[in-house]
């Protein structure tokens, strides 16, 4: 997606609420809803944990500690993203 605020901005009524995952836009698949609480960003948590290795040129396992610390263990509330595992093709 070239440019997921803007998709955001284009599919939310409140783009202002919704939190991104910094660094990670190449990761984003779209918006989680559920009943009673505001959307979140979602992301896929393997194409993150590519960019931390390919960006960041940390090995798989690296990436995937700092992940689970930093990225997954960063809650910054209910508008806090999601990251999705998803099914492999």
């Amino acid at each position: 997606m070239n440019n997921v605020r803007e998709w955001i901005e284009e599919n939310h009524p409140d783009p202002e609420e919704v939190l991104m995952a910094d660094g990670f836009d190449d990761a984003f698949v779209g918006l989680c809803e559920r009943f009673g609480v505001s959307a979140v960003a979602a992301y896929d948590r393997d194409r993150c944990i590519d960019i931390l290795i390919k960006r960041d040129g940390m090995d798989y396992d690296e990436a995937v500690e700092f992940f689970n610390f930093n990225v997954i263990g960063a809650w910054v509330g209910e508008m806090t993203p999601v990251f999705m595992t998803l099914p492999k093709e």
